[in-house]
């Protein structure tokens, strides 16, 4: 039988570990190679620890056990050379590129009158210009290929306002709008550019210190915190549930679908 992506090559941001890693692991299951790469060291100003070289490799052997063919290389985002040396050769190795997905991103919460003009830049540093990096690492790779798919990973803060954390909110909106504009330009070279927009995860960005981070600012002002509640009841999803999202948007099932967005977000944004 073949796979819903079988003989395409994805570029996968922030893969080491989380939403990363399960979008690498289900593209691999269905056909796809995959370039995944990650920063691997310490993210600025987070509260829970960063993804380690031991996370990636992890990441290898997932995809490499289901298969497929994967180039794993350790750069951070915010570096548009370094980036695009990587998916060049990447390219150079695999023979092609289909797939972007821009999904690297940090989130530091903090109570409006608590956030640093350091969060606001590292926060947009990453989120925003990392994901305008990869677009154009990989993008020209896509037109060369004929056609592809660019698939954003935005956020339910993207959508709908989320409390206590202005910087990844900003980030989220901004991205969502870039991915828009960068649709109606590649759309002349057959390529789609969506966002995803997931309600709370179970991954490693969710960490206990992260929730204390997001309890402080909370207790300064409790009325909004009702904002993250999900119209379905459950708290949190699971990476894997969203990779099936990417995987669709990936696919030639979500061919004429572009500068949308998708919300796997157990309905927060409608609630």
């Amino acid at each position: 039988m073949t796979g819903r992506v079988e003989g395409k090559v994805a570029l996968i941001t922030g893969a080491a570990r989380g939403q990363g890693r399960a979008d690498a692991l289900r593209l691999a299951q269905e056909g796809a190679d995959v370039v995944a790469v990650d920063v691997c060291g310490p993210l600025p100003g987070v509260d829970y620890a960063s993804a380690t070289p031991d996370d990636l490799a992890a990441t290898v052997a997932g995809v490499e056990a289901a298969g497929r063919r994967v180039v794993a290389a350790q750069v951070d985002v915010r570096d548009l050379d370094a980036l695009r040396a990587a998916v060049d050769d990447a390219v150079v190795r695999l023979g092609r590129l289909d797939v972007v997905v821009a999904n690297a991103g940090i989130c530091i919460p903090r109570a409006w009158h608590r956030v640093s003009p350091e969060i606001l830049r590292d926060t947009l540093d990453v989120n925003v210009t990392g994901v305008w990096n990869t677009i154009m690492a990989g993008a020209p790779h896509l037109v060369a290929a004929g056609g592809g798919s660019v698939v954003v990973i935005s956020s339910a803060a993207g959508l709908k306002v989320q409390p206590y954390m202005v910087p990844y909110t900003t980030s989220k909106w901004a991205v969502r709008g870039m991915a828009k504009a960068f649709a109606a330009e590649l759309a002349a070279h057959h390529v789609r550019v969506n966002t995803v927009h997931p309600t709370g995860m179970a991954t490693g960005m969710g960490s206990e210190a992260m929730q204390a981070a997001l309890g402080e600012a909370m207790a300064e002002n409790p009325r909004p915190r009702h904002m993250f509640t999900n119209m379905l009841p459950v708290d949190v999803t699971a990476p894997e549930d969203v990779a099936e999202t990417v995987l669709f948007l990936a696919s030639d099932e979500s061919r004429w679908i572009t500068a949308h967005e998708i919300a796997p977000d157990a309905g927060v944004t409608e609630y």
